[in-house]
């Protein structure tokens, strides 16, 4: 699809109005903004272009990406830069504790980059920025790593630092993983890490988001939101795909929001303990009070 094309597809003034919303500005926001560059943070908010971040950052929030802010696959509908790494910094620990005890943060989310040049795939890495921040500020931490190429060895130890959630997007309805994801990305490995933390962790909450309105049938995504509740699946995240720029995968359909109203009803009925559905949902937006409520 050309520029002309893309423009066309996300410009504003073409979006469906329930796409469009009042962005909050102010000093909280950019408060927010100069801590993160000042720690020389990267938040997945900025990098991957979520239309929510002006909100979170104005209520001093983020979701940190650690490892860097280069990844080394190429998934098809996200922005964060692709290709070499730079060395694991040893400091990015320690700097997103400091971030989260400014910002005074009760319910910490630590997504990262995938990095398939580490043996562990960064899983140490996690394990010790999960300790950082608990000792920092007593924080519930909820995590959204790698697959790390389906070594479970590396899920184990970001396990033993014992976070509250433990997050991995499914993404996308198995049909379409090769047209979104790449060729490492494997649906069932998606189930094996969930069946997995369910035997080792039971305590830890297991949760996964999709993305709708790539070309997914509301059959095919029940049979996948069953699958992944047979596996382990707790909790759940669906949220309306949006073309963060024409490199990315063009939106197919915009989903109005009874559909997702629907569908949420759907997914609890399929055993979901919590489940937040709406267009402009994100994997770790308004994550603090969905662990909130994770007990119900």
């Amino acid at each position: 699809m050309d520029s002309a094309a893309f423009d066309q597809a996300t410009n504003t003034s073409r979006l469906p109005r329930w796409l469009k919303a009042r962005l909050p500005y102010g000093g909280a926001m950019r408060s927010t903004s100069r801590l993160l560059e000042e720690l020389r943070l990267a938040t997945v908010c900025q990098h991957a272009r979520c239309p929510n971040r002006p909100e979170c950052y104005s209520q001093r929030t983020a979701t940190f990406m650690i490892l860097g802010s280069v990844c080394t696959r190429g998934c098809r509908f996200c922005s964060v830069p692709k290709g070499a790494p730079l060395p694991v910094d040893p400091q990015e620990p320690q700097r997103v504790a400091q971030a989260a005890a400014q910002l005074g943060l009760r319910h910490v989310v630590i997504t990262s980059v995938t990095r398939d040049d580490l043996p562990d795939g960064g899983a140490e890495h996690f394990y010790r920025t999960i300790l950082a921040v608990r000792a920092a500020t007593g924080a519930t931490v909820e995590v959204l790593p790698s697959d790390f190429a389906g070594n479970l060895a590396a899920v184990d130890r970001v396990l033993e630092a014992a976070p509250e959630v433990y997050n991995y997007n499914c993404e996308t309805v198995p049909r379409l993983y090769p047209l979104v994801r790449t060729a490492m990305a494997s649906y069932r490995r998606t189930l094996d890490i969930f069946r997995h933390i369910a035997r080792q962790r039971p305590a830890v909450q297991r949760k996964t988001g999709l993305m709708l309105g790539l070309g997914e049938t509301t059959g095919e995504l029940l049979d996948t939101l069953a699958e992944l509740h047979d596996a382990g699946c707790q909790m759940l995240t669906l949220g309306q795909y949006l073309r963060p720029s024409p490199a990315q995968l063009p939106v197919a359909r915009y989903v109005p929001p009874e559909e997702f109203d629907r569908l949420g009803q759907l997914a609890r009925k399929i055993g979901y303990r919590q489940v937040a559905s709406g267009p402009l949902v994100r994997s770790s937006y308004h994550a603090a009070a969905m662990i909130a409520r994770g007990g119900e």
